[in-house]
């Protein structure tokens, strides 16, 4: 994972608040009836949303973490309930790499690994435009030259 994509949660995690918190003053400006409600929101808006932005993006940096083998792909994830995945090869479907506009503009990729699973894909965020398209290649070929399929 990048340490840039420290840049880009903390963008994700601004943006809620953001627009929220102009909806709020809109709508505390224009509705005198919604002021006993809308003032305390934005108060909590103003504290929590930057605290946040300040917190979360460090911790998942630090927390989550991914590897790919020859037989699987690993990814943990999770704050404060750890999530660990584990994708046998041998139930990889598709391997994408998206890039959005703001991760294009920090140069960072996310790695989707889609599997045979009710849980669904696996993302894999903060990865480096390299990095991703190697694994994606890496995967694909392993993908190719498992027999057999487990789904």
């Amino acid at each position: 994972m990048e340490r840039r994509a420290v840049l880009l949660w903390t963008a994700h995690a601004l943006a809620l608040p953001l627009v929220l918190g102009g909806a709020l003053a809109a709508v505390h400006a224009l509705w005198d009836g919604a002021r006993p409600w809308t003032g305390p929101a934005l108060i909590a808006l103003a504290v929590l949303g930057p605290l946040h932005a300040a917190v979360m993006p460090s911790w998942r940096y630090a927390v989550h973490r991914w590897e790919t083998t020859d037989e699987a792909v690993y990814a943990t994830t999770g704050w404060f309930v750890r999530e660990w995945r584990i994708a046998p090869v041998s139930r990889i479907q598709t391997v994408d790499t998206v890039r959005g506009p703001l991760e294009q503009a920090l140069g960072l990729a996310t790695l989707v690994v889609t599997t045979a699973s009710s849980r669904g894909a696996i993302h894999i965020r903060g990865l480096a435009p390299e990095a991703a398209g190697e694994a994606a290649e890496r995967l694909a070929d392993i993908t190719r030259r498992t027999p057999g399929d487990a789904t």
